[in-house]
């Protein structure tokens, strides 16, 4: 309680603190271990009204301060030139956001291995073992495993029985493959055992995983496409249809396939289609004999004669105008006026 004291009457030196004492009607519950703190007494309503912000800032900083003093009560301890209180265990239960998580379901082995009491050493055993051929420590598995075996293994035993035209050592790599395959498929049964899922043994899934025929006719489909020419080539059975809706799930098909033209329909939408690119070009003339299309460009060609003014076929000049002069004794013009009785 010390280093507490010293830290103290530090800050109450410092006049810019305030004061770390903390003055309630109630005393308010707290739970070192949780760092939680209720305040049970009532609010004042008349400060929420006037100024709620610096109201409720204020009650916050009360409570944080009363945590703050039950938690230097604690026993505390300097760690790397800090002091550090030891909390104890919470008494509050706080609630949980998620759900529990379901306990992982065993595999086949570790129920096996579990009803037998067969423990694991797998934590005990090493990386490395010393190989006596090799002279060496080899890895158990892991980074230059592969190596060290093709080092160890490069000669097969075989026995007097055996076919010597074989090569013993491809089989072995064979045999190795189809055991690791194996464990494969042993830990995807695994897993669909987990969540419940029904896996055959042999063949496609039955009728307890496909509760459906439409299920069925879209396994049949997919499986029948599923070919290098999209099931083309692979026989059907007697009134066997295709699966519906499932386009986006065999490979190779189009989803808007045109429909096979009638004798006469595949002329008559060519024609369609001439008809509509000779409607955007303007001037534009289909002509059976090129002679005639020679005349036509040298008639276009030749220059066009201009049109003749009305007045040029009646022989005589435009007449001009007399620049506002006029002579009252030659030239007598203009129209008569009518006199008003």
């Amino acid at each position: 309680m010390d280093i507490v004291s010293q830290v103290l009457e530090k800050a109450a030196q410092d006049e810019r603190l305030r004061t770390t004492e903390v003055q309630k009607h109630l005393e308010v519950e707290i739970d070192e271990g949780s760092l939680l703190a209720v305040d049970y007494n009532s609010f004042d309503t008349e400060k929420i009204k006037t100024n709620r912000e610096d109201y409720f800032k204020q009650l916050t900083r009360d409570n944080v301060q009363l945590l703050i003093n039950r938690i230097w009560e604690l026993p505390t301890k300097r760690v790397d030139e800090a002091v550090v209180a030891t909390l104890p265990k919470p008494r509050f239960v706080l609630p949980r956001t998620h759900r529990l998580p379901k306990p992982k379901p065993l595999t086949k082995w570790q129920q096996f291995a579990k009803e037998k009491g067969i423990k694991s050493n797998r934590k005990r055993k090493s990386k490395v073992t010393w190989d006596e051929q090799l002279q060496k420590w080899i890895p158990n598995y892991g980074y230059k495993r592969t190596q060290a075996e093709s080092e160890k293994n490069w000669l097969v035993e075989v026995s007097d029985h055996a076919d010597p035209t074989l090569d013993h050592l491809s089989l072995k790599t064979t045999a190795k493959q189809e055991k690791r395959s194996k464990n494969e498929l042993q830990r995807l049964r695994n897993l669909a055992k987990a969540k419940n899922v029904k896996v055959p043994r042999v063949g496609i899934p039955s009728s307890d995983y496909y509760q459906d025929t439409r299920q069925i006719a879209t396994a049949v489909t997919v499986a029948r496409s599923s070919t290098a020419s999209v099931g083309k080539f692979q026989n059907r059975l007697p009134k066997e249809k295709d699966a519906k809706n499932i386009k986006e799930m065999v490979p190779g098909s189009k989803k808007n396939k045109q429909p096979m033209f009638k004798p006469g329909e595949e002329v008559k939408r060519n024609l369609g289609f001439v008809d509509k690119i000779l409607s955007k070009r303007p001037a534009i003339s289909i002509v059976s004999n090129p002679s005639e299309s020679q005349n036509r460009q040298t008639d276009d060609e030749s220059p066009r004669p201009k049109k003749r003014s009305k007045i040029s076929k009646k022989g005589g000049k435009k007449p001009k105008g007399g620049k506002g002069k006029r002579d009252m004794h030659t030239k007598v013009g203009g129209r008569k006026r009518r006199q008003k009785n």
